[in-house]
């Protein structure tokens, strides 16, 4: 029997008191075992940190950072997890789907990354619509339409070593379908699971 898969959540965030304690409540209680939680914060002058801290099981730091891209990038870099995934700080998982998602690439250890769909919801939480993707297509990538929504992305820690980080220097609110466009243009296999994924705000 293979090793379970590990997952590195990254929670970049920065004054976020109201919305991060629903976002770490929905790691903390994920079901699958494996699940490292880092939190990287910009420096925070509001009560975001003293949330943070009543969540012994995660790692985090603040300081100054250049943006929520580079703040990403901090947390890509620390992960130990065998995958990696970006929760924003007021976005949610959905209810064991990290279990979900590791079986997933147990399944396939060719995949290099996979994604899942999406619930918008709005301020208050309220559901607006449900997004299912079909698969993924490099060409619909290409031609300017992302079906892997970083939210809802988990990317093996070995394509962030080969492809590089975000470039937060170069684009200001792009960085992540720029990320999209090289797995496409590296052919890189990236799967989907029929599973709700995140509830995004």
């Amino acid at each position: 029997m293979s090793n379970p898969v590990k997952i590195t959540v990254v929670t970049p965030c920065f004054n976020s008191e109201h919305t991060i304690r629903e976002t770490l409540e929905s790691v903390a209680r994920q079901s699958h075992p494996h699940v490292e939680h880092i939190v990287v914060d910009g420096g925070s002058k509001d009560g975001t940190l003293a949330i943070v801290k009543e969540f012994p099981n995660i790692k985090w730091s603040s300081e100054k950072d250049e943006g929520h891209y580079h703040a990403m990038n901090k947390g890509i870099t620390s992960a130990t997890g065998e995958a990696v995934a970006i929760l924003n700080a007021d976005d949610c998982y959905c209810d064991g789907i990290l279990a979900k998602v590791a079986a997933a690439f147990a399944a396939h250890p060719e995949w290099d990354a996979l994604f899942g769909d999406m619930i918008f919801v709005d301020a208050g939480g309220r559901e607006i619509l449900r997004r299912e993707e079909a698969c993924w297509d490099a060409q619909i990538v290409r031609f300017g339409f992302n079906v892997a929504n970083h939210q809802a992305l988990f990317v093996r820690k070995r394509i962030y070593d080969r492809l590089g980080l975000l470039r937060h220097k170069d684009f200001k609110n792009c960085c992540d379908y720029e990320f999209a466009m090289r797995l496409a243009h590296n052919q890189c296999r990236v799967g989907h699971i029929r599973e709700y994924v995140v509830r995004y705000r």
